[in-house]
């Protein structure tokens, strides 16, 4: 998709319920598989990437289904630690 599209076209958007997980798959569609086990190893696709519960997403959905949906997540997860997690990949990665 990235490069029928072209990255700056393209947000990715995760849901993982922990940071170091949504840290670990940010910075794949961003720098590349860092595991250097995936076809994604090696290859910078610079996408955006941004997490569920991020306020960017959430001011952008319908607040009902946002509630309905997600809503009930963010009391068990750690929010700020995902969020920061998510800030500080797309300094280090994202192009766009």
């Amino acid at each position: 998709m990235a490069e029928k599209y072209g990255p700056e076209n393209i947000i990715v958007l995760l849901g993982a319920a922990e940071a170091e997980a949504a840290g670990l798959a940010a910075e794949t569609v961003t720098n590349g598989d860092p595991t250097y086990a995936g076809s994604l190893a090696g290859v910078q696709l610079g996408l955006r990437v941004y997490h569920a519960v991020e306020p960017e997403f959430k001011e952008a959905v319908d607040p009902a289904v946002y509630d309905e949906q997600i809503g009930m997540m963010e009391m068990v997860l750690d929010v700020d630690s995902i969020i920061a997690e998510m800030k500080s990949i797309r300094e280090q990665f994202c192009k766009y």
